[in-house]
């Protein structure tokens, strides 16, 4: 038996050597993201890499205006110095701006020909491809929720720590939350004026301020384009869905002596998406690879044999497609399309037990399955696998020279993101009612409820009759930036100054269409006859619009039914985030030491946070007949309080909190010979105030050591960050459930609860300790080309906030824990028992890794033409445990569970041949084989011990990795016309399985590709 460790089947031996052989492989031939700076207005950006490996510049040819943009590299240390330069540097990750600088943290770039090359219609998706990025969202993911708000939203999640302690930067500014939770969404990017995306790998909260626990992404814009420039794509997936088209166009020119700058961006992006399967296993398309695996519980953990099967085809026995019988004297009485009655096909050999709780002997009664039989009313694969996806981005910039060194500017971004998915087909019920007199019941089985002497039985269906939900969310974004920046001479030398005001806001409205109002569609299917007809069986519904509906078979329910279960004003949320940010930050070099000028950054910025979301009262539970008169007419079926939906019961509520916090750093040259190297110092220190949780302090030091060694840097950074909490987790809009038969552990007894689910304002900030230590070899003498480097983190979160249930606050205060004590009244002495569920910081995360890059670039290649560039990244996670904090509860080390999104290891490169006229590219993504979780016993039976609540027992603990295979290229057609191809995932790689404990979508596109080999072609003009 082994724990947490995978399976190794004979078949995965291939696997497991394609793996090492792509190991050894990458190790060669990977790099080509490297560090990269930012220049201030008016001054030309030397070639220069922070990584100590090589970054690349687009440069124009000066051969003539035939040749295709190319790339060159060039090593740091071979860059101008400041007198011959004249360009101070930003580097993402410090607030120092000092040409040479070098910091401690390391930053991955991904520039403007890769982006091109990569040839995505959203640039997410190709940063999202860095191995450090893990567990990122975007068109693929969340397509299984109603709810969350979160469908189509492109943000980043460095480390596996959660899009939410990932900053997300647009030219060092801040971006408007696009989500309660904070985070951005870069799909309203401008996305083709990015030049280059610095992602620093490590905490920059003491530099750029909250959030920042795993690292910072930045996208730097080109604000001194000139110019026209073009882009159309267009794409399909080998099944003939998710038919893309991109259109791009920028234009940038100067005025009045070159003073006044102006440039303008258009986009437009339509992705189809890939719709739903069917019920079943009927994937979209051709897909043939799902088949409903499922994780089995035998309800059995003392027997020597694992509690828990791996298994496909597993089948839900409480329902099918068109109606099943579950309990009773009748259970296993199915019904077919036209509504007539046969024997239920039972995988497993199953035979009902045809008793009140609906077991069936021969299948796994935790849980309620079977494996096999008749599988036509599973609903898993029936949602998206991605997103349908619309965006509209308009931007403009104007900027004017005061002088050489100083500019003020303002700019404008609007954008648009629509997009829709299918959470799941039909609305599946189990557990139904019905009375056998219901005058729909076949009379078949009306007799043999006489013969059975029943008047009711219980019943199961996955609601195929109904139209498929359909989710809507669209996000608007409104941004302002207005500053100043440049230098201007003081205490002996030239200091650099950047101050702006920014006004972002984010509209996001969420409609739910064909979504059933759950007491209606209760009342709808309880029918009597009367005077002849049939009728809703309850007067009061039938006095306010009820239509009976016959759920028994595949009879189509009249408009009328529809319009009465599922109104057309279904469940809806309007959410207006606005924030405002006003900061200013100054840097200079005020003298000198023995081995150079010391550099200064400082700066205070004030930001403050807004929203207010406002939810349908069918879901919220507002008054009827207010503002919603119209279009949420009343009705006394329907709670005042709310939840009437099936899913998507929406909150209104409010919150706000305004930030102040000024930070200091500096650099500090220790080390300048031929003998010794060079060495600096790099430290800093904030202090923010938040209007909710009080002052917290961040800091950083660290320092880089340029040795007497050929090509040979050594660098480490420490930190302590932090992440405040955000609106949603501190003013969540309330939700109100009945919890009945709530077990009080005060009383040994059980009472009737309100369950609220709610924000908790007394949150307090998460606290991370962050250290990275990291060895680089760039460009030695006798291998100018070649450049690695090996950077080691460790990563500590304490507070981490983290939600409980009604149960566990209860149990935690009667365990000792006081912090949740105040969370509910279970007395009922003033008012109606309740519990409110909320948030905490009671959890822990701590993960630990390392990173490699490097990269190899030749001229001519064995004598051919061309350059060729061999590039590539990896990442290794030792360790990503999670604690939860509760009592008698084991943290889980997450690191290799490819059920989530952290594997062992992650690999990304990158082959390009530039042959001057003609470029081709290929790319390979892997990620190393895992397992479904560490907490699992894998053992084989007889040979299992005791299955615990901790550590069950499994028979298979094992999820294969990946091996993704990409090709691009491109041919200059014309003068500055270039026509490109790429297809992603040549070999059609199946996703793995990722197995649960319900038979829900048990795949991980977090991970793995969903969509399948996608063909794209494009033209590009670039004047």
């Amino acid at each position: 038996m082994t724990k947490g460790t995978a399976a190794r089947p004979g078949a995965s031996n291939a696997a497991r050597t394609r793996g090492m052989l792509l190991c050894g492989a990458a190790a060669l031939f990977v790099g080509g993201v490297a560090q990269a700076q930012d220049t201030p207005a008016g001054a030309q950006q030397p070639p220069v890499a922070q990584n100590g490996l090589p970054t690349t510049t687009s440069t124009a040819d000066p051969a003539g205006p035939d040749q295709l943009t190319r790339e060159t590299t060039v090593n740091q240390d071979s860059a101008a110095p400041p007198s011959q330069s004249g360009a101070d540097v930003v580097v993402t990750g410090s607030r120092i701006t000092s040409s040479g600088f070098t910091a401690p943290t390391p930053t991955q770039v991904i520039g403007a020909e890769q982006i091109a090359r990569n040839a995505q219609s959203n640039i997410f998706t190709t940063i999202a491809q860095l191995p450090s990025l893990q567990g990122s969202t975007g068109a693929s993911t969340g397509t299984n929720s109603t709810s969350s708000g979160t469908q189509g939203l492109s943000s980043f999640s460095l480390r596996g720590l959660g899009t939410i302690r990932t900053l997300t930067l647009l030219d060092g500014q801040r971006v408007v939350g696009a989500n309660v939770t904070g985070v951005p969404d870069v799909s309203l990017f401008p996305q083709l004026l990015v030049k280059r995306v610095d992602v620093v790998t490590g905490g920059a909260s003491a530099s750029y301020g909250s959030d920042a626990v795993g690292g910072v992404v930045n996208f730097i814009t080109d604000k001194r384009f000139e110019g026209i420039k073009a882009n159309a794509q267009f794409g399909i997936s080998d099944y003939g869905d998710d038919e893309t088209a991109l259109f791009q166009v920028a234009w940038g020119k100067s005025f009045a002596n070159d003073r006044l700058h102006l440039i303008l961006s258009g986009e437009y992006d339509s992705e189809a998406g890939v719709p739903a399967g069917s019920f079943g296993e009927d994937a979209p398309g051709r897909r043939d690879w799902y088949r409903t695996t499922t994780l089995l519980n035998r309800g059995i953990t003392n027997d020597g044999a694992p509690q828990y099967l791996y298994r496909d085809h597993a089948q839900a026995y409480q329902y099918t497609k068109y109606g099943l019988i579950s309990a009773g004297p009748l259970q296993g009485t199915a019904f077919d399309v036209n509504g007539n009655p046969f024997p239920f096909q039972y995988g497993s050999n199953g035979v009902p037990s045809r008793n009140a709780s609906g077991t069936v002997s021969g299948c796994y009664t935790s849980g309620g399955f079977c494996v096999g039989g008749d599988l036509s009313g599973n609903v898993g694969i029936g949602t998206s696998l991605k997103s349908s996806l619309e965006r509209m981005n308009g931007y403009g910039r104007v900027g004017f020279d005061l002088d050489a060194d100083n500019e003020i500017y303002a700019a404008v971004n609007i954008a648009k993101v629509n997009s829709s998915n299918q959470p799941n087909p039909g609305a599946a019920k189990s557990g139904l009612t019905i009375q056998c007199s219901n005058p729909f019941v076949p009379l078949s089985v009306q007799q043999a409820c006489a013969a059975n002497n029943i008047t009711q039985f219980q019943y199961g269906l996955s609601n195929a009759i109904l139209p498929n939900i359909k989710v809507s969310p669209s996000r608007k974004q409104y941004r302002f930036v207005g500053g100043a920046t440049g230098k201007l001479p003081f205490v002996g030398g030239d200091w650099r100054y950047d101050v702006y005001y920014e006004h972002g806001e984010n509209i996001t409205d969420i409609h739910v269409d064909n979504i059933t109002l759950t007491p209606r569609y209760n009342a709808a299917i309880q029918a009597i006859r009367l005077n002849g007809d049939i009728v809703c069986a309850n007067p009061i519904a039938r006095a306010n619009g009820c239509v009976p509906i016959n759920i028994f078979g595949g009879n189509t329910p009249s408009d009328a039914a529809l319009a009465y279960l599922e109104p057309e004003n279904g469940p809806f949320q309007h959410t207006r985030q606005t924030q405002d940010v006003i900061s200013a930050n100054i840097s200079g070099e005020p003298f000198a030491l023995w081995a150079g000028p010391v550099s200064i950054a400082t700066g205070v910025e004030w930001r403050r946070e807004f929203y207010r979301v406002t939810g349908d009262p069918y879901g919220n539970g507002l008054d009827f007949g207010s503002q919603y008169d119209a279009n949420y007419p009343a009705d006394p079926l329907l709670s005042t309080n709310g939840n009437n939906w099936y899913a998507g019961n929406y909150q209104s509520g409010t919150g706000r909190y305004n930030v102040l916090e000024s930070f200091l750093e500096t650099n500090i040259p220790l080390l300048n010979s031929d003998a010794l190297g060079r060495a600096n110092l790099n430290a800093a220190g904030r202090a923010t105030r938040y209007s909710t949780s009080g002052t917290v302090y961040t800091w950083k030091v660290g320092g880089t050591w340029d040795t007497p060694l050929d090509g040979l840097r050594l660098r480490a950074v420490t930190s302590r960050d932090v992440r405040a909490p955000n609106l949603s987790e501190l003013f969540a809009a309330p939700i109100s459930v009945n919890v009945p038969n709530f077990t009080n552990p005060f009383t040994n007894g059980s009472v009737n609860i309100f369950q609220n689910t709610i924000g908790n304002p007394d949150l307090k900030p998460e606290r991370a300790r962050n250290t990275e230590l990291g060895i680089v070899f760039a460009r030695p003498k006798w291998l100018p080309g070649f450049s690695v480097s090996f950077d080691y983190y460790d990563i500590k979160i304490d507070g981490v906030i983290a939600a409980l249930s009604a149960q566990q606050v209860v149990n935690l205060c009667f365990s000792g824990v006081t912090a949740t004590c105040g969370a509910f009244d279970l007395s009922g002495t003033s008012q109606q028992p309740f519990v409110n569920v909320q948030s905490f910081n009671l959890a822990s995360i701590k993960t630990s890794g390392f990173d490699i890059e490097a990269s190899y670039q030749m001229t001519r290649p064995l004598g051919l033409p061309g350059n060729l560039t061999l590039r590539g990244l990896g990442t290794n996670v030792r360790k990503f445990t999670t604690d939860t904090g509760l009592p008698r509860t084991t943290p889980i080390d997450a690191a290799g569970a490819n059920s989530g999104a952290t594997p062992d290891w992650k690999w990304l490169a990158i082959e390009t041949w530039d042959g001057g006229d003609w470029t081709l590219l290929l790319q390979q993504r892997w990620f190393s084989d895992g397992v479904i979780g560490h907490q699992y016993v894998e053992c084989s039976a007889g040979n299992c011990p005791v299955s615990t609540v901790n550590n069950p027992t499994i028979d298979r603990n094992f999820m294969a990795g990946a091996f993704y295979f990409d090709v691009g290229g491109s041919v200059n057609l014309a003068n500055k016309l270039t026509a490109y191809f790429k297809v992603d995932n040549l070999f059609n790689r199946d996703p793995e399985p990722s197995p649960q404990t319900n038979t829900g979508v048990d795949i991980n596109p977090a991970l793995y590709d969903t969509i399948g080999r996608f063909y794209r072609v494009g033209l590009r003009y670039n004047f």
